[in-house]
């Protein structure tokens, strides 16, 4: 499956931003979809992560309360909904496919080029 993540960008504190991934190529809905984000000399994070069908969702610590994500399996998009955004939370945002509902970047085969989220203070 290919993935094309955008929407990122520079918003000051506080802000919003919603990133979109468009998946092609393969059934969309046979995957659970995740975001990822990795800043500067920083390891790869999980941020969130949806089922198959969009019932349920799973958010790091860090972003529960201000991110929310959702699906759409006609249009073959993920969304994630950036809210209250923090100086911390920039960095490279990367959505990814795979078959199993985990936090774990290693369970997703399938990624996307990324889109930078530069927050302000």
């Amino acid at each position: 499956v290919q993935l094309q993540a955008s929407g990122g960008g520079l918003v000051q504190a506080g802000g919003s931003l919603r990133l979109s991934c468009a998946a092609s190529g393969r059934t969309f809905s046979d995957y659970v979809m995740g975001w990822f984000r990795q800043a500067p000399g920083k390891e790869r994070e999980f941020v969130a992560g949806i089922t198959w069908s969009g019932g349920s969702a799973l958010f790091a610590d860090s972003v529960k309360g201000r991110f929310t994500i959702s699906r759409d399996n006609v249009k073959n998009t993920v969304y994630l909904q950036m809210n209250s955004l923090k100086p911390e939370d920039t960095a490279v945002y990367y959505c990814a496919a795979g078959r199993l509902f985990y936090k774990e970047k290693e369970r997703y085969a399938y990624w996307g080029q990324g889109t930078q989220v530069t927050v302000s203070s």
